[in-house]
């Protein structure tokens, strides 16, 4: 049984370790870009393991509004208004097939929801190729918004928004 809590900065080493463990379906990150991201974030949670003890995963999402300057954040930044982004979210190897990627977007559709938000938004890689997380984001209820080509051409992204319901 895998347990949920907010992240600090004291995690920032081990997030940037999962995090680089998980390219390229996430870009390469060290410890002052992922404070940034910790910092920007309105919604940053751990999957703990069964001892509470090991970060397992991660989940960083941001509100609409925000000065941050991520291409797949500025396309729905001009698209949607009310959003909650995913920017986010590794699981470290021994987590994938556990149900901890569910059990992080049920918390953001909860929180989203509480929070009065009326989409949550984000993409996934389509080159490279990332079909299991494309799976991923269907069964939880994304569908296709547009694809753009990100860093210079070198991966294209599927948008993808869920309406909270």
């Amino acid at each position: 049984m895998t347990t949920l809590r907010s992240l600090t900065l004291e995690d920032v080493p081990s997030l940037v370790a999962i995090n680089n463990s998980g390219v390229p379906a996430v870009p390469l990150c060290d410890e002052e870009t992922m404070q940034q991201l910790l910092d920007l974030s309105s919604l940053a949670l751990g999957l703990m393991g069964t001892d509470g003890d090991e970060l397992l995963g991660f989940l960083l999402a941001m509100d609409s509004g925000l000065d941050y300057d991520s291409e797949n954040y500025r396309f729905f930044e001009r698209h949607y208004e009310n959003y909650l982004y995913i920017d986010r979210i590794v699981l470290s190897d021994n987590a994938r097939g556990l149900g901890g990627g569910t059990a992080l977007y049920e918390a953001v559709f909860a929180w989203a929801k509480e929070a009065g938000r009326e989409s949550i938004t984000c993409e996934v890689n389509v080159e490279p190729p990332n079909p299991g997380s494309l799976r991923f984001h269907r069964r939880m209820g994304f569908g296709d918004v547009d694809q753009q080509a990100t860093k210079g051409g070198s991966v294209v992204v599927q948008l993808l928004q869920a309406p909270v319901a």
